[in-house]
Parts: C-alpha cells; sequence; structure tokens
C-alpha cells in the first residue's frame, strides 16, 4: 500500500522535470577606450518566429539613479522599447538589474524558466541589445531550437557594443 501512494506522489514530478530545460545566457561587454564610457544598458528577450517577444528574460539598467531616473534611457535600446519595454513598468521583478561592467557576464533565467518552459516546440530567437549614453547601440540575433533534447550552444557576435553572445540550452 505504502509503495502504491509513493509511486504515485513520485510521478508528477517526474513528469515536471521531464518538461523542464535550462537556458542561459554568456556575453561580453568590451572594454572600449573612448573619453566618456557610460556602463551599457543591456536587454535581452526571446522571440518567436513571427519577431513578437514571448519572454523577457533581463533589463540591465541604472537601478540606483534617485527616483528610478535611470528607466529615463531604456527608450535607448529600441527595439526592446517598441516591443515590449514601454508595456511593462521598471523595475521588473527578477528580470531588472544594474548594470555590468565591461567583461564576460552569464545570467541565468529562475524567473522567467516557468514561462520559457511553457513554450511550444519551434525556434525562437534569443536577441540581446546594448546601448550606451554617449556611445551606440548594437543588436544581437542567436537562433535557438526550443525545448533542447541535448545540450546545446548557440552563438552569435556583435561588433562594438556587445562582444561573443553565446545561448545554452539544456534538457
Amino acid at each position: 500500500m505504502k509503495l502504491r501512494y509513493s509511486i504515485a506522489l513520485s510521478l508528477p514530478l517526474v513528469s515536471a522535470t521531464a518538461m523542464a530545460a535550462d537556458l542561459s545566457l554568456k556575453f561580453e561587454i568590451p572594454q572600449l577606450n573612448v573619453a566618456e564610457y557610460h556602463r551599457p544598458y543591456v536587454a535581452a528577450w526571446l522571440e518567436n518566429a513571427d519577431q513578437k517577444v514571448v519572454a523577457n528574460l533581463a533589463v540591465l539598467y541604472d537601478t540606483k539613479k534617485k527616483d528610478n531616473a535611470g528607466t529615463k534611457w531604456l527608450k535607448d535600446m529600441r527595439q526592446w522599447w517598441r516591443k515590449s519595454g514601454r508595456d511593462v513598468a521598471m523595475p521588473l521583478d527578477g528580470v531588472s538589474g544594474a548594470t555590468r561592467a565591461p567583461g564576460e557576464h552569464t545570467l541565468s533565467f529562475p524567473v522567467a524558466q516557468e514561462a520559457i518552459n511553457k513554450l511550444p516546440a519551434g525556434q525562437y530567437q534569443l536577441v540581446v541589445e546594448a546601448a550606451r549614453e554617449a556611445g551606440g547601440r548594437e543588436l544581437v540575433k542567436v537562433p535557438v531550437a526550443w525545448p533542447p533534447k541535448s545540450a546545446q550552444n548557440f552563438a552569435g557576435k556583435g561588433k562594438e557594443e556587445l562582444g561573443a553572445v553565446s545561448v545554452l540550452v539544456k534538457p
């Protein structure tokens, strides 16, 4: 009798973990030799084949400015702003974060994971956009097959504001 209840209780856990997959983003912010340097604002999101946002993954901006003044320049990330940014109130819990210094950074998305795991199978693009005050703006799109059948790494590369961008997906 105990064995039957034990198996019945563990089946939903097994099926939930079988459907879950992990997605992480690794990106590089290059060190630029310019007179006036400000850390870039960075947004990352997933788009479907119709180029519609299916999940906001990260929005990195100056979160410490008084009276939430750092949100003033979010619209400089034009693609993200037009597709999703103007419709959300910042800060977004689990999505918003502080800007990053030049170097390599890795992000995982525990808050968005539930929404990501509910996506239908298909081709998506993970989009990373960076914009810098008194600097440039750049967008890198990395195609991603979802859900992953095995651990896979997808890569893209920026030219100025972003360096190497890679997406690791694991079943």
